[in-house]
C-alpha cells in the first residue's frame, strides 16, 4: 500500500523559483552528508548523497519539505513517498523506517525539518477561535499533502531568517506559527486538530503514546495503559491501531529494540545488557525479535553499521 503511488505536475514557474532558493540555502548550510541543527529553534536540514537502505528510528510530530530529491517512509506494511511537490506530516511520535532514493553527489537529497510542538497547535487553535479544519475521521499519524506556493512561501521566509540571525528571535516564532496555521488550514488539517484538542480521543491515544515512550522498558498492562489514558480497551486498542498501524505492544516493542540498538552502537553495551536494559528477561528473545526488525542478529547488525559508518567518512 502507497500514499502515492504517482506524482503530480510539475511545479508551477514562481514554485519552482522557490523550491530552487529552498535547495541554495540548504546546499550553502550544509557542507557535506548529514542532519543539522540551526539557529532556528526546532528547524533542521539534510542533506544526503548517497542511496541508503530502510532505516528504523522514532520519528517526532514535525512537517518535512523536500526541496531535491525523493524519500520513501515506511509504517509498518505502508509506504509514505515525498518530494518537492508533496510534503509529509507526523502528528504523533512513532517508530518509523525511512530510506533515501535516487540521491548522488551531482543531486542530493536536500531537506528541511520542522518539529511540531502540540502545545503551540493547542494555543494557536484557542487564540484563532473557529478556522473551519473540517471534522473527518482521523486516520495515520502521518500523512503526505501536495504543497501550495504560500506553504513553500512560508517555510523559505523561515530558513532564510539563517542569513539574517538578529531577526530570529522576533521573527521565527511568528513564521512557525502561520505555518501551522497553514497545516490545520489544509486538506488533512483535521489530523492536527484533533491531536490537540484536549479530551478526543486522538489527543488520549497522542497520551497513550507519550506513556510509552517514556515507560517503554516497563511490562505493559493494557488495561492500566487504558485507564491512564481514560478509554476502553477495545477503543484504545482500535484507535492506537488505527493512528499507528500497530498495536500498543507492537509500539513499544519497536521503542525497545531501537533504544537497545543505540545503547550499544553510542555506549558499548553487549547485546544481552541492553536487551535487559529494555525490558527484555530473555536473551533468546530479544536476539530474535532484534533480528525480524533489523534484518540480523545484534552482533551482526552493529558490524554491518560500523563497517557503512567507516567507508561513508572514507568517500568524503
Amino acid at each position: 500500500m502507497s500514499s502515492l503511488d504517482h506524482f503530480q505536475a510539475p511545479l508551477d514557474t514562481d514554485m519552482e523559483k522557490q523550491r530552487a532558493e529552498l535547495a541554495a540555502l540548504i546546499r550553502r548550510n550544509t557542507m557535506e552528508d548529514g542532519n543539522y541543527a540551526t539557529a532556528v529553534d526546532s528547524l533542521f536540514m539534510s542533506r544526503h548523497s548517497q542511496n541508503h537502505d530502510f532505516a528504523p528510528g522514532l520519528a517526532q510530530p514535525a512537517l518535512c519539505i523536500m526541496a531535491q530529491g525523493r524519500k520513501e517512509v515506511r509504517l509498518a506494511d505502508e509506504h509514505f513517498n515525498y518530494d518537492p511537490l508533496n510534503y509529509l506530516v507526523v502528528s504523533v511520535s512513532m517508530p518509523l523506517s525511512g530510506r533515501v532514493v535516487n540521491a548522488s553527489p551531482e543531486e542530493p537529497i536536500l531537506a528541511v525539518r520542522m518539529d511540531i510542538d502540540p502545545a503551540q497547535i493547542t494555543a494557536l487553535i484557542a487564540d484563532a477561535g473557529p478556522i473551519g479544519v473540517p471534522a473527518r475521521p482521523t486516520g495515520r499519524g502521518l500523512y503526505v499533502e501536495k504543497i501550495d506556493s504560500a506553504m513553500l512561501d512560508a517555510v523559505l521566509r523561515l530558513v532564510r531568517l539563517l542569513d539574517t540571525p538578529k531577526d530570529i528571535a522576533m521573527l521565527a516564532p511568528l513564521i512557525r506559527r502561520e505555518i501551522l496555521y497553514r497545516l490545520l488550514r489544509s486538506q488533512q488539517g483535521h489530523r492536527l486538530y484533533e491531536i490537540a484538542i484536549a479530551n478526543s480521543q486522538s489527543h488520549r491515544i497522542s497520551q497513550a503514546i507519550k506513556w510509552l515512550n517514556g515507560n517503554y522498558e516497563q511490562p505493559l498492562r493494557i488495561d492500566d495503559l487504558a485507564k491512564e489514558v481514560n478509554l476502553s480497551v477495545s477503543t484504545l486498542h482500535h484507535r492506537f491501531k488505527a493512528m499507528t498501524a500497530m498495536s500498543p505492544l507492537q509500539y513499544q516493542k519497536q521503542l525497545r529494540l531501537q533504544e537497545a540498538r543505540r545503547l550499544m552502537l553510542a555506549e558499548g553495551l553487549e547485546a544481552s545488557a541492553a536487551g535487559y536494559r529494555v525490558g527484555y528477561e530473555s536473551p533468546s528473545q530479544f536476539s530474535r525479535e532484534y533480528s525480524r526488525l533489523f534484518g540480523a542478529p545484534p552482533l551482526r547488525d552493529l558490524a554491518r553499521l560500523r563497517v557503512g559508518a567507516r567507508l561513508a567518512r572514507e568517500e568524503r
